[in-house]
């Protein structure tokens, strides 16, 4: 496999596919695609024509995803911007769709990145990002895995436990991405709790009503980014919180405690406070050690580092998060705050500087610049 062609060939195939009038970033993520399936069947079948190759399986994978994408957007068309409460009315095939996506001939991780991809209308670069992984390892995960479903019948859905993973991340993109995807992961977790009496179904779906219930004050007019700790808590959505809520009691009496219903009831205790003074930090933390349990995540690690912060002061946090890889994402961020919280400016500024250099969008980078100022300003007086 000639690696250094392919490079060469990259600029020129993404050109042609933007002069075909597909937009930047949809012709990258189709060239990255193309670029995946060079590896695999070149060295075996190498085209007479390689930048042809290129320009053809390019603009199918573009084709794809903009069908793909297209549907999608049908289906959000049918979902009002706020979720109503109560059971949903009326099934469609989307959610058949996610089960047989996770299909038992692939790992849970494929199963996911496939669903994403397929009918969550997700790009390979907003997939990578929310698994913390390279955009190619993803882009590779996800051809291998259509390839693995190519020839094999779809007479055998996924399990629950796949398919709720991607409605989890559907959510999440729609809550904090650029694809407003929130409201039907919403729905159609709405309808998988309908079919399936399953705690962690209801777990994820109060999780979901209860961040929907502040969509709307987590950004200022402007669009830039309010912390939760700024937010006005009298513009949440109480009837949702209450929603949320009460299924999340229902699912805890069970006692078969799963990590959606343990993120619900640490969503459910920032809900319930009148103010961000009256937060109840240490039940926060013991449910934080409940989910780290669960999942070893060391993310929730992170988050729980913020918490204990909050809870037993910032130095206790700093030690919390010094036992961290400090690779993670937001980690520098995170230190960044409890460094000021601590009263260190000067280590909180440099660390605000380099979290935003490391943002994963632009509101996130802005809002982290501001705060590097502010603390610079403060310096100075």
């Amino acid at each position: 496999m000639n690696e250094a062609l392919l490079r060469s060939l990259t600029p020129s195939v993404l050109g042609i596919l933007v002069r075909r009038g597909a937009d930047f970033a949809a012709a990258e993520d189709a060239v990255q695609d193309a670029l995946v399936e060079a590896v695999r069947v070149w060295p075996a079948d190498p085209p007479q024509d390689p930048k042809g190759w290129l320009v053809t399986v390019a603009w199918r994978r573009f084709l794809d995803a903009t069908r793909a994408d297209a549907a999608r957007r049908r289906r959000e068309d049918l979902v009002d911007e706020a979720p109503a409460p109560g059971p949903a009315l009326a099934v469609d095939d989307t959610l058949q769709l996610y089960f047989l996506c996770a299909h038992p001939s692939l790992t849970p991780s494929s199963a996911v990145a496939l669903t994403l991809r397929a009918v969550g209308g997700l790009t390979t670069r907003q997939i990578a990002q929310a698994y913390l992984v390279p955009e190619a390892t993803m882009a590779q995960r996800i051809s291998r895995a259509k390839r693995t479903v190519s020839g094999v019948r779809f007479d055998q859905p996924g399990d629950v436990a796949t398919v709720l993973r991607v409605l989890y991340l559907v959510f999440n993109e729609g809550y904090s991405g650029d694809v407003d995807l929130a409201a039907e992961a919403i729905r159609l977790t709405r309808q998988l709790a309908a079919a399936i009496d399953h705690p962690e179904v209801a777990g994820l779906l109060a999780l979901m009503l209860l961040h929907h219930a502040r969509r709307a004050t987590r950004t200022a007019p402007d669009g830039s980014l309010v912390p939760l700790a700024e937010q006005d808590r009298g513009r949440w959505d109480t009837k949702s919180i209450a929603e949320g809520v009460e299924i999340l009691q229902a699912a805890l009496a069970r006692d078969r405690l799963g990590e959606f219903q343990a993120q619900a009831a640490i969503a459910a205790l920032h809900a319930d406070a009148p103010t961000a003074e009256e937060t109840d930090w240490v039940q926060i933390v013991e449910w934080y050690d409940e989910l780290a349990r669960l999942t070893a995540s060391p993310v929730v690690r992170l988050n729980r580092a913020v918490a204990v912060g909050e809870a037993d002061g910032p130095r206790a946090g700093l030690a919390a998060l010094a036992a961290l890889n400090d690779s993670l994402p937001r980690h520098a961020a995170v230190a960044a705050y409890l460094h000021e919280r601590d009263g260190d400016l000067a280590t909180a500024a440099r660390l605000y500087t380099e979290a935003a250099q490391k943002a994963p969008n632009l509101a996130e980078r802005d809002y982290l610049t501001r705060q590097a100022a502010r603390l610079n300003a403060r310096r100075c007086r």
